[in-house]
């Protein structure tokens, strides 16, 4: 007795660790408040955004098209070879088995690096490259349910039929088809779910303006997720939740002859009949999304030019590139990312001739070393003397003759503090983070380079050091204070403050910004020492197809409706002018949206590294992460 309870509350506590987190999503879809920490009551708003939001349908139409498209090419695929498998010899089965087994056991990431290696050679990434991508993963899964059903079907009956003078296709549909067709859906229905839920090849072969709803979600992580892609995981996990229910639906039990058989059979036709009708009903839904993915697109795309934008996730407002589209006709494929290395391996890469892109200050400078940046034509930018000239100024140490860059936004990176928990003058200085008063209440940044500056700046030295020795210096403090941090964040930095689970973190101005909304009784400094000024720019790859399409994006860009906009969606300090003028007081004298010139005096632009620089600081940063 008492071991059947115990092993009943140790399975409750696996399905609890296992699905405690879906659940805690699914509530937060139906909070009223876009806070991740605080319940604002019940609604259904979220839902209703999601499904009114552009991008996401558009994402979802995608998603949906290729997903049949590749489910269906898949099952017709991986159904002729079962049966061409089924009819070799023993050995022979082993090494074609062998070989179909591998997409399945082979890294998901491994998989989509090869394929994108391999299209780029003869190819576009884009959207045929992602239905291929799909289609070859989902082979061996169509053969590992069909394969079974073949061996269990009497070959005998085939040959008969044929002996009969049934033709080969008509003996297959009459005798072998439906030996198999259980097989075969399940196949399907196993394709299906693949690929709905696939990211990593996904992520790896399509191209610019190509998003399936993993690949949406996963660029929308910047800043952190909206409530309405909340909503939509929710979805999400419901729909592939259906379609395991309905693929594990053992349909094929034979009913034992015994006295209750007829209850056995009536039992087995009414399984039968829910799986027919569900399916029917999912695969309807595909067909319809296959369908409205044409009007979407025929919506979305122009009949001019186009330009390709690599930008940072939820870094621009949709709106803003929505009416550009409509004011001059180009056509904006966008795509995001969300990290500066990310950025830089996706354009190193090959895959995909971007247009314009923007990105962070040490990046920027790398690229223009390696004679991978443009010089712009400001004359064809008549907008961009509404930028800031001070900012401009602060660009010329990654772009010192100003020949290649448009800033975006800037901002800083200092403490965000709880004024009932901790005191504005004993945060005045970077040595706060190592005199043990916030032991187990400080949150650090979960960042090579942003962690290692606080270390730095106390040590009297540059965030841009690269002496072997003084580094040394920075990362034994560093480990001095590791016990007495709470945690290594960045996006859940802003919940966790404004929750109030810590008394002070390091982070940057513009998540500082994004707290202090939620929680008014969280302040933001930068320590006298100095800390890091980022500055966000835009510039031309040589990759560029467009050049005169991209100043004219930028040119928008730099107008002030647009750029108001952006700031708007984005909250961090804009260059614009017009931006900073039409700001309330308040807002103005915010430190975290709009630093002052004293404190930007004593910050410094991070430089780019050589490769054995980079290789140092991360060899430091993953001894400290691992404790050693």
């Amino acid at each position: 007795m008492v071991k059947k309870i115990a092993s009943k509350i140790y399975m409750a506590l696996i399905f609890l660790f296992l699905y405690l987190p879906i659940i805690v999503l699914m509530v937060l879809s139906f909070n009223n408040s876009s806070s991740s920490v605080k319940w604002g009551g019940f609604t259904l708003d979220w839902y209703k955004n999601c499904f009114q939001s552009e991008n996401i349908m558009s994402a979802f139409s995608t998603t949906l098209q290729i997903t049949l498209l590749a489910a269906v090419i898949s099952t017709i695929i991986g159904t002729l070879a079962a049966i061409g498998i089924s009819a070799m010899k023993k050995k022979n089965q082993t090494i074609y088995l062998g070989a179909t087994n591998i997409p399945m056991l082979n890294a998901d990431i491994v998989t989509g690096i090869s394929m994108m290696l391999l299209f780029v050679k003869f190819m576009d990434l884009g959207f045929v490259t992602v239905l291929i991508a799909h289609i070859t993963f989902n082979i061996p899964y169509v053969i590992l349910n069909v394969l079974p059903k073949l061996k269990q079907a009497n070959k005998y009956t085939y040959e008969a039929a044929l002996d009969l003078g049934a033709s080969p296709l008509y003996a297959f549909y009459k005798v072998t088809w439906p030996e198999i067709s259980s097989g075969v859906f399940s196949g399907f229905l196993m394709a299906v779910t693949m690929s709905l839920d696939d990211f990593s090849i996904t992520y790896f072969t399509k191209g610019a303006g190509v998003n399936t709803l993993s690949t949406m979600l996963y660029t929308q992580l910047k800043k952190g997720v909206k409530p309405e892609l909340y909503a939509l995981s929710t979805i999400l996990f419901f729909t592939v939740l259906l379609l395991l229910v309905v693929v594990n639906i053992n349909s094929n039990k034979t009913p034992a002859p015994t006295s209750s058989s007829e209850k056995l059979i009536k039992r087995f036709k009414r399984r039968s009949v829910v799986k027919r009708t569900v399916s029917i009903a999912i695969v309807s839904v595909l067909v319809i999304g296959c369908f409205s993915v044409f009007a979407v697109n025929s919506k979305n795309t122009g009949t001019g030019m186009t330009i390709t934008v690599l930008n940072y996730g939820k870094y621009i407002d949709e709106s803003v590139l929505d009416s550009f589209e409509e004011e001059t006709g180009l056509t904006v494929k966008y795509e995001e990312y969300e990290d500066p290395e990310e950025m830089y391996t996706k354009y190193k890469s090959g895959a995909i001739d971007y247009d314009v892109i923007c990105t962070s200050d040490y990046i920027i400078e790398k690229l223009i070393s390696e004679g991978e940046v443009l010089p712009m034509d400001y004359d064809n930018m008549p907008n961009y003397q509404n930028v800031e000239p001070e900012i401009i100024d602060m660009s010329a140490s990654f772009d010192p003759k100003h020949k290649y860059t448009v800033p975006y936004f800037y901002g800083t990176l200092g403490i965000l503090y709880n004024k009932k928990l901790a005191d504005k003058n004993d945060l005045s200085s970077w040595d706060c983070l190592w005199n043990g008063k916030y032991k187990g209440n400080m949150i650090m940044i979960n960042s090579v380079r942003d962690a290692f500056a606080p270390a730095l700046e106390t040590l009297g030295y540059s965030i841009n050091e690269t002496d072997p020795s003084k580094l040394d210096k920075a990362y034994d403090i560093l480990k001095k204070q590791a016990p007495d941090v709470l945690a290594y964040y960045v996006d859940e930095t802003c919940d966790e403050m404004a929750a109030e689970n810590a008394s002070i973190a390091v982070c940057y101005s513009g998540e500082a910004a994004s707290a202090m909304d939620i929680n008014p009784d969280l302040d933001y400094v930068v320590p006298k020492e100095g800390s890091n000024l980022w500055i966000d720019s835009w510039f031309i790859p040589k990759t560029c197809q467009n050049k005169s399409g991209a100043e004219e994006f930028l040119n928008y860009i730099c107008s002030d409706e647009p750029a108001m906009l952006n700031f708007e969606y984005v909250y961090y300090a804009s260059p614009i002018r017009s931006v900073i003028e039409n700001q309330d007081a308040d807002l103005k004298e915010n430190e975290a949206v709009n630093p002052p010139k004293e404190i930007l005096s004593r910050c410094e632009v991070y430089r780019a590294f050589t490769d054995d620089e980079a290789a140092l600081y991360n060899t430091l940063w993953q001894n400290l992460k691992a404790g050693n």
